[in-house]
């Protein structure tokens, strides 16, 4: 085919086709303004039903997975009704499924939390009817989503010659809106209205892209114009070497490959950036404003191309390549060479904005410059595929809905098993590096596709040898993750699985950093705030037989919540399931004697969980509770610092049960003291202990539990000092404060959690 196919020629006698003169401009717009409201959906809708199964690896694989299901069987129904339409009668559909979006959103916090979390949330256990639940309950809203680019393929694309150019121009106008979204839902949408209000404003967004479509609807040309048109724009498709079932099956491994992808750069940047409550969306933004541009960038030239199938299938051998590429990068790179040095200083410290990299060019590093490195060009080559795929494939207008919908059915089914294959089983069986090895291989297979059907087999084998030597060269799970805690020390631990990647640095000799996906949670040997959030509430409680506490770190606030010979059961919930694996290796030396003993007592319960939800379904009373300290700005905080939590906490304590909290923050102590209602607190006014009863000011007697023989040998002597000064500054607050709404941390509005610092 020649270099002009797919472009336009003018009409006989100078006037425009009816085609052309159809704003297709205010419909793209109407798309865009419809991706960024479903990429604010997909972030909220996700936050709400963590709630329901918790923030657990496995918990939210299943979100994600129901909600691409949903996605991908709406594709596949729409594309089957599309056909069956006329084009006006397919832009009437479209503007009717973001009208139905819209009313499902605006109702979707009402439905996911009001009804079916505060009121039936003990339908969410065992985690398989969660995921039922989740499946049914996302079922309607993301079917309509799936449905909606079919039919508005049918209603613009003019004949199979420009489809590719059409649905190239379609799907990245989508993805450039659905950047936006997720750029401006934790940055604007959140801060300024909560959840509630985020979701408000995206279903203002499927009204505005409604009404876009219905106004247009009588300008779209007929059917019968459309078969008037010159003939110069009928024709193209497929050729007989190409069969449809081979680009069907090509797009879903490409999808399997680009969401594993994901999941193993999100998990590399997860830790090197160390994340905060801001860190998914930006890096969303990013990935998506890359297949955008890649996209939109394809559909100018993928009518040019004369071998589509050969252009796609090196277009996956290469991005596939340059993720193996960058990754060998961050594993071999020499620490003291250009800019790694920043990074290095960086990762070897424990929290955002230290190790060197500080302000605006700290920030353009961290969220710009490293993310771009990492997947940039795969992104871009991602989207640019996306056209030269809907250029091969497509023959006539009436059925180019059906194909883009069985298309985009097929690359979410393998996206979702990407999704759970690489994220679930893995990360736990090989690992980050080890899974990106084995799509190094997926990689060989496209090549080796390549060879026996492209006229160019000799770029395909070298495409082949360089996916081999990238999976051969991959630096090991052990070597990489180390270098993102800035460490080559062979003393350090790291494991990673599933849930996370947990590491011990020795940061000076005796002493060692806990890190729980790159950011430090606590230190070795025991002693410090830790031990003190542990042993107030043990000491202040009469008889804590029965304790919870939800976080491990370094073991050192349960540890020190143990110390009563009166406890009976100790349980921990922590997320992070390498974390105790770790600290029981290092439990075996000898100058860590405290963390062997206390990891062998038989009174202590490790439960591999998301806390909150662990306590929501269960049915166990406690004499003591506490969430370990964590800072207010890492992802999810929100969860463990809301009136709500603080309420399910309150409905989990026997009677006379007291909680103990860290509060970093105004808000915290504000959605702290509207449940419990009887305080303590200490001089630094950061640690808080409440109760549903009152407290007795009986500071004699908190002195004496801790100088009884059991608890000052099971502390030991520098512990019980820092106790003790902890316990003489602890008092009623002289004046209870009293609140404003605004000033509370809330689940739908999880203000300190989005709060820039």
């Amino acid at each position: 085919m020649s270099a002009t196919e797919g472009h336009a020629h003018p009409a006989p006698g100078g006037s425009s086709p009816a085609w052309q003169r159809f704003p297709l401009p205010l419909v793209g717009l109407a798309f865009l303004v419809s991706g960024g409201a479903g990429l604010v959906y997909q972030v909220a809708w996700q936050r709400i039903l963590a709630l329901h199964s918790g923030v657990g690896i496995y918990s939210v694989a299943m979100i994600v997975a129901a909600f691409m299901a949903g996605l991908g069987a709406g594709s596949l129904a729409g594309g089957a009704f599309s056909a069956r339409v006329s084009r006006r009668r397919a832009l009437l559909v479209f503007g009717l499924l973001e009208a139905g979006i819209g009313v499902f959103g605006a109702a979707s916090c009402w439905l996911y939390y009001d009804l079916l979390y505060l009121k039936a949330v003990w339908l969410y256990s065992p985690l398989w009817r969660a995921g039922l639940l989740h499946f049914f309950g996302l079922l309607l809203p993301t079917a309509l989503m799936g449905m909606t680019l079919p039919f508005l393929v049918r209603a613009t694309v003019q004949s199979g010659r420009t489809a590719g150019r059409t649905v190239g121009w379609l799907y990245g106008v989508n993805a450039l809106g659905a950047s936006v979204g997720a750029y401006l839902t934790p940055w604007v949408l959140i801060p300024m209205g909560g959840i509630r209000g985020a979701v408000l404003a995206a279903a203002a967004g499927n009204a505005l892209a409604a009404l876009t479509a219905l106004a247009l609807t009588g300008a779209l040309p007929s059917d019968e114009a459309l078969s008037q048109e010159p003939a110069a724009e009928v024709g193209g498709g497929t050729s007989p070497g190409q069969p449809w079932t081979l680009w069907v099956a090509l797009y879903g491994l490409s999808g399997f490959a680009a969401l594993s992808l994901e999941v193993i750069w999100f998990r590399v940047l997860d830790l090197g950036v160390k994340s905060t409550a801001f860190t998914f969306g930006t890096l969303l933004a990013l990935y998506l404003l890359g297949l955008a541009l890649g996209c939109l960038a394809g559909t100018l030239l993928a009518a040019r191309l004369v071998r589509p199938l050969g252009a796609f299938l090196f277009l996956q051998c290469l991005l596939l390549g340059c993720a193996g590429l960058a990754i060998c990068i961050l594993g071999y790179f020499p620490v003291d060479v250009g800019p790694f040095d920043a990074f290095y200083a960086y990762w070897a410290q424990g929290g955002f904005g230290s190790g060197g990299l500080h302000g605006r060019e700290g920030v353009f590093r961290l969220y710009v410059a490293l993310p771009l490195f990492l997947f940039g060009l795969p992104t871009l080559l991602m989207g640019f595929s996306f056209p030269i795929l809907q250029r091969a494939v497509h023959d006539e207008a009436r059925t180019s809905g059906r194909k883009v919908g069985i298309l985009q059915a097929a690359n979410i089914a393998g996206c979702v098993a990407g999704s759970l294959l690489v994220g679930l089983l893995g990360l736990s069986w090989l690992g980050s590096t080890g899974s990106l090895r084995l799509l190094m291989v997926l990689g060989v297979a496209f090549a080796v596709t390549g060879a026996r059907l492209s006229r160019r087999p000799g770029v395909f084998v070298a495409s082949a040898a360089m996916l081999g030597l990238l999976a051969i060269g991959l630096p090991g799970q052990e070597r990489f993750w180390k270098r993102l805690h800035g460490t080559e020390a062979p003393e350090a631990l790291v494991e990673e699985d599933a849930s996370g990647v947990s590491a011990l640095v020795e940061l000076a000799p005796g002493r060692w950093g806990v890190y729980v996906n790159g950011k430090a949670h606590s230190w070795l040997p025991f002693g410090g705030i830790h031990s003190q959030l542990g042993a107030m509430p043990a000491l202040i409680h009469p008889a804590p037989r029965d304790v919870a506490i939800i976080g491990l770190g370094s073991g050192d606030t349960a540890w020190a919540s143990a110390c009563r010979s009166e406890t009976g059961s100790l349980t921990v919930f922590e997320i992070s399931a390498p974390q105790p694996r770790l600290l029981a290796r290092l439990g075996r030396r000898s100058e860590l004697a405290d963390l062997g003993a206390f990891l062998s007592d038989p009174r202590l319960r490790v439960v591999i969980a998301d806390g909150r939800s662990a306590l929501a379904h269960g049915t166990a009373r406690y004499d003591i509770l506490e969430a370990d300290a964590l800072w207010p700005h890492v992802g999810y905080s929100g969860n463990l610092y809301s009136v709500e939590f603080f309420r399910e906490c309150a409905r989990k304590l026997k009677p006379g049960g007291i909680m103990c909290t860290w509060a970093p923050t105004p808000r915290v102590v504000a959605s702290f003291s509207a449940v419990f209602p009887h305080l303590l607190k200490n001089d630094a006014r950061t640690v808080f202990v409440g109760s549903l009863a009152p407290l007795p000011e009986d500071r004699g007697a908190w002195l004496a539990r801790l100088d009884s023989p059991h608890v000052s040998a099971y502390l030991g002597a520098p512990v019980s000092r820092l106790v003790r000064q902890q316990l003489s500054t602890l008092a009623r607050p002289h004046k209870q404060q009293r609140y404003l709404a605004r000033d509370y941390n809330l689940d739908l509005y999880p203000r300190d959690e989005f709060t820039v610092r």
